[in-house]
């Protein structure tokens, strides 16, 4: 079984990673590649603890009223539905239980009182 080999970087080598990443405007994978820095998150963490809040892309939804509105109807309307799917299983567990009790009360497998409550 092959080692895994655990790299531990100084702050200062951190620091300097970043403030090349921030200053030079190259993308991150450049700058590890520069730096040879294999993990493909260990800028993006060192640029969260260490960097300028600009230096990490940041992702800004832009909504109107009514689709925050319409949002939230739907996440509603997706909890009422899985509490219904929750209580229709909930049903369905218990009517199978029903039956196999009638089923072991009358002395007959489950298929034979499916077929006889079938016949009537």
């Amino acid at each position: 079984m092959k080692k895994k080999t655990v790299i531990y970087y100084s702050e200062a080598f951190k620091l300097e990673v970043v403030k090349h990443y921030e200053s030079n405007g190259l993308s991150m994978q450049e700058t590890s590649k520069i730096y040879g820095i294999r993990g493909s998150e260990t800028l993006r963490n060192w640029l969260r603890k260490y960097g300028k809040e600009s230096s990490l892309n940041k992702v800004i939804r832009v909504e109107k009223p009514d689709e925050k509105n319409r949002l939230k109807e739907l996440e509603n309307e997706v909890k009422k539905l899985k509490e219904a799917l929750a209580d229709t299983y909930l049903r369905k567990v218990t009517a199978e239980s029903t039956l196999e009790v009638a089923a072991e009360m009358m002395g007959l497998t489950i298929e034979e009182l499916k077929k006889k409550l079938g016949e009537k």
